[in-house]
């Protein structure tokens, strides 16, 4: 009986929905613009990814985070064409039980995987000459695998437990589509979720405090020597907690409240709406992620920097080539 109770559906009020021009016509030509962008910086990323050996850890987590956010792209059309209300209302039952766990089951990939770069990047300021050993490299795709396992064992039972049939009303909130059990499971790994977050912010903040004073140490190195500072050159690595916190930060202020919203009566409808603008405007700067991974990749990745201008430089040669070959003698 509590558990009934606790875990009520929200907002069964009739009058109580979200459906306007914002989350009809905004949040879909924002994730438009999103999907196009992110294919192509991410497909290219992928093929000169397919060049590149896994020689090291940053590498190899590098591989793994550009197939999460291509994952990630690859749920937008669903999510557009949903919000957009340009398709059957039951495709919306396939957007809250497959399309939307995916996009959630890659945002926290995505997290992890940041932060296992972000220690990567201060061992490799601290020890700027270590390279990674066979037996590292294997530890870095023994990890990398098992946090694709775990969170897909985390992610499968939210698709699992959406088990209601879908109508025309109960499509409008993916809570009225879950099972008692399933809001209390999805309540469960928001709280799992806040907390992968949360220790990854505490990694990141810590290396990079801890890579500041290594930054600044050769700063003083380099001033008593008189040689050229090298710090231009290495600020660059702020580039991954700028991401992480422009991406990642506002949405998990807001996650909780509004599970609680959606998961238990406890808000006013006025409240829910609110919290439901909140929750997608910061949702689609977790989104925006998959477009700034690419800069992590170019200003922080020698090898890809190196394979991405030759790819460029050959495929430039070979269309001026083709020009040539156009030319009619007279």
């Amino acid at each position: 009986m509590n558990a009934k109770y606790n875990f009520s559906y929200p907002g069964n009020e009739s009058n109580c929905n979200s459906d306007n021009k914002i989350s009809q016509v905004l949040f879909p030509l924002l994730y438009t613009v999103l999907f196009f962008v992110g294919i192509v910086m991410n497909g290219l990323a992928m093929r000169v990814f397919f060049q590149i050996s896994s020689k090291s850890n940053f590498i190899i987590f590098l591989k793994n985070t550009v197939i999460s956010d291509i994952l990630m792209i690859l749920t937008f059309p669903f999510k557009i064409l949903s919000d957009a209300k340009m398709v059957p209302w039951a495709l919306r039952g396939f957007v809250c039980q497959v399309s939307q766990v995916i996009f959630y089951f890659t945002m926290y990939i995505s997290i992890l995987f940041l932060g296992l770069i972000t220690i990567d990047r201060y061992q490799k300021t601290a020890r700027p000459f270590k390279t990674s050993s066979t037996s590292s490299l294997l530890g870095a795709k023994i990890l990398s695998t098992v946090i694709w396992i775990l969170m897909f064992i985390l992610s499968l039972p939210n698709m699992i437990l959406t088990n209601k049939k879908p109508t025309r009303k109960t499509v409008k909130k993916c809570a009225h589509l879950k099972s008692e059990f399933g809001l209390v499971w999805h309540e469960i790994v928001n709280y799992i979720c806040q907390f992968i977050f949360w220790v990854n912010l505490v990694i990141i903040v810590v290396c990079y405090i801890l890579i500041t004073k290594e930054l600044y140490k050769s700063y003083k190195r380099t001033r008593c020597t008189g040689k050229v500072s090298r710090k231009p050159v290495n600020i660059k690595v702020f580039i991954i907690i700028a991401v992480f916190f422009v991406c990642f930060v506002p949405f998990h202020f807001t996650r909780i409240p509004y599970t609680l919203s959606q998961t238990r009566d406890v808000f006013q409808c006025s409240a829910q709406n609110i919290l439901f603008y909140i929750k997608e405007s910061t949702l689609w700067l977790t989104s925006l992620n998959a477009c700034l991974d690419p800069f992590i990749y170019f200003f922080l990745c020698k090898s890809f920097r190196k394979s991405l201008i030759n790819m460029l430089h050959k495929r430039i040669k070979e269309q001026n080539n083709g020009d040539d070959s156009d030319e009619t003698p007279m």
